[in-house]
């Protein structure tokens, strides 16, 4: 014990002699001051104690919870829990909870031999074709899955409100379509909660866990970022290339048999909403009703993304 130690500890004790010492005095009299817990301290009000000054734990991306009565001072504060993995700085809520077998995968097909398909459309550059997509998975009572960046959102919030109005499924497809292999961790926590907070702002329901990486491009620690906010990641069985227009040597035939050539159960069909920027083409939506229509003549249903992870 250092001399410090042991001063305080002499003098404790000659407060204890000196206080018995006027209780005898005093006869059955009670005490005068405030009760001393067992340290030695004096409880405020609040009923923390006063002296040496209470260590802190460091912060963590998981806030602690608050008792609704706090403990004894006699009683010992219990280890906090292990931390969350870390949200999106700014994402709302906390981050979904993934299960084990959807970790670690970019999902190219869904699991199942059932006999289905998903339709998905991404949606970054123009709204062209949002409301004749729309229109056509109305009329054929077709589920889809919509993955829209946060700029996307921005600039046409009418068309995300249109699409949850329409009941469909709106996923987080980045906030402006970088390149995730080339981009800091920082930079996609940043890329996820931006775009979560301007989708949410217009469809007042999370994109999570729904998730498509920009261009595709994705490491496996990109996947495992993606995770610990709480998105899957979703990829495609195959690319109908109708984005790249009639300038770029395709047509709304090509997209019906690009489908057709690769249907299986599970299939993730990749399509976009936009207009080609050269030549105006919305090859995906020409091409959309004729793909519902052979689809559905060999025996598949149609299935949204959130609907297969639920």
């Amino acid at each position: 014990m250092g001399t410090a130690e042991a001063r305080r500890n002499r003098h404790r004790t000659g407060e204890v002699i000196a206080a018995l010492m006027i209780v005898a005095v005093a006869g059955c009299s009670g005490p005068s001051g405030a009760p001393t817990s067992a340290t030695g301290t004096t409880p405020s009000a609040s009923g923390s104690t006063t002296g040496a000054a209470p260590t802190t734990e460091p912060p963590t991306t998981t806030p602690a919870v608050t008792p609704s009565t706090g403990p004894s001072p006699t009683t010992p504060v219990p280890s906090p829990p292990p931390a969350a993995p870390p949200a999106p700085p700014g994402s709302p809520g906390s981050p979904v909870t993934i299960p084990d077998p959807w970790r670690g995968i970019d999902v190219a097909r869904l699991p199942t031999a059932l006999p289905v398909v998903a339709l998905t459309f991404d949606a970054g550059a123009s709204d062209t074709g949002v409301r004749p997509i729309l229109d056509i998975l109305a009329r054929y009572d077709v589920a889809a899955t919509f993955f829209v960046t946060g700029a996307f959102a921005r600039a046409y919030p009418d068309a995300v409100r249109a699409i949850t109005a329409a009941g469909h499924p709106i996923g987080n497809h980045s906030d402006t379509h970088p390149d995730f292999t080339v981009t800091t961790t920082a930079e996609i926590q940043a890329q996820l909660a931006t775009a979560e907070r301007s989708i949410v702002a217009l469809t007042g329901r999370p994109a999570a866990p729904l998730f498509r990486f920009p261009y595709g491009a994705r490491t496996a620690l990109d996947i495992q970022v993606v995770n610990a906010a709480g998105y899957v990641p979703f990829r495609w069985t195959v690319d109908t290339l109708g984005w790249k227009g009639t300038s770029g040597g395709v047509d709304a035939a090509t997209v019906l048999r690009r489908v057709l050539d690769t249907a299986q159960p599970g299939q993730i069909v990749l399509m976009h909403v936009g207009a080609n920027p050269t030549d105006g083409t919305t090859l995906d939506a020409d091409a959309l009703p004729r793909v519902i229509e052979e689809l559905s003549a060999r025996g598949y249903r149609f299935v949204d993304l959130l609907e297969m992870l639920r």
